[in-house]
């Protein structure tokens, strides 16, 4: 039996994502019993890529955006990439999507450029997090208190730097999605 039996966690991503930071993750969360969820906002399969410049594998849409409500789901996870977050950052589906867990007090965990994303859905100011150093300066201007390390949990917000700290995140994530609802987190 896994920590996270009967709990439903939605990924939301879109073609562009670091293979790594969706892979590792999803792999980790279901051999812990998890019911996993690709969300995008298209029906069919998203494209990883390795790095900046090379596509790899792609992957099965479970639920498109108009299909997938977050009351649904226990947690969120939005891996990174360089193109996957600016794609999700214009779509105002996917947003609302995000705003609804923090709204929930749902846990969310985001990884590398993962964060853009809770930048553009103003969940971010006064919060504690990490991501990769490009976008350091980015979470600084919304509010964030940036710190270096390979993850940084505030009030069931994950955060990490980059596929090296897949690891220490897996195991955070499995830990904030099988405690729940944390109080201290919100929009």
């Amino acid at each position: 039996m896994g920590q996270l039996n009967n709990r439903s966690i939605a990924v939301l991503s879109e073609s562009g994502f670091e293979e790594s930071e969706l892979t590792s993750p999803v792999q980790r969360l279901l051999e812990e019993g998890a019911i996993v969820h690709i969300i995008s906002s298209k029906a069919g399969k998203i494209q990883a890529m390795k790095g900046d410049h090379e596509w790899t594998i792609t992957v099965d849409v479970d639920k498109t955006l108009n299909e997938a409500n977050a009351d649904d789901y226990n947690g969120l996870l939005i891996p990174g990439g360089v193109l996957n977050p600016d794609a999700l950052r214009k779509n105002e589906d996917a947003i609302a999507f995000v705003k609804a867990f923090f709204e929930a007090g749902k846990p969310v965990a985001a990884i590398c450029h993962g964060p853009q994303v809770l930048i553009t859905a103003e969940v971010v100011e006064g919060r504690t997090m990490t991501s990769t150093k490009t976008i350091k300066i980015d979470l600084v201007n919304a509010g964030v208190n940036w710190v270096d390390e390979e993850v940084v949990v505030d009030q069931g917000l994950v955060t990490s730097r980059s596929p090296d700290d897949l690891p220490a995140f897996n195991d955070k994530i499995v830990e904030e999605f099988a405690e729940g609802v944390h109080d201290g987190q919100h929009a």
